[in-house]
């Protein structure tokens, strides 16, 4: 899809990449278990970082974004851990808000990142993260690939 996107994205004033994919971490206990969906994730980011490179001369910025928690979404609910694991989730509303600051960062000079939510926000001088919580001040799971 992005091969078909980059003539569009070339006429953009500030264009951008952006894939949802953690960042690298190549310690075994990540692969071992989760191999199949690690090596998707994985294969995204790496598809992230060789776009940075590629599109870099044309100012196309490529990136990634992955949460610290996990995300109140169906396949939390449906297939992870129920009604339990939402509840020690945040909303997705927190991946939006961080799409929406680094889709207006420069294009020119923020490409090449593997952001975590977290950071994101921060950058952005938000640090009541709470407002994103299912459950306010709840205990929250953090990320499969968030250390």
């Amino acid at each position: 899809m992005t091969k078909h996107c980059v003539p569009f994205l070339r006429k953009a004033e500030n264009p951008h990449i952006l894939t949802l994919s953690p960042p690298i971490n190549l310690d075994p206990r990540w692969i071992a278990p989760y191999i199949g969906y690690t090596i998707s994730k994985y294969n995204m980011s790496l598809m992230t970082l060789g776009w940075a490179e590629e599109f870099k001369k044309q100012n196309i910025a490529a990136n990634s974004l992955w949460p610290v928690t996990t995300i109140a979404t169906a396949a939390v609910k449906n297939l992870l851990g129920g009604d339990e694991l939402v509840n020690r989730s945040r909303k997705p509303e927190i991946l939006s808000d961080c799409a929406f600051y680094i889709l207006q960062r420069s294009s020119k000079t923020c490409t090449g990142n593997l952001f975590l939510d977290e950071d994101v926000l921060k950058a952005e001088g938000i640090t009541d993260l709470d407002q994103y919580a299912v459950v306010h001040g709840g205990d929250l799971q953090r990320d499969l690939y968030v250390s």
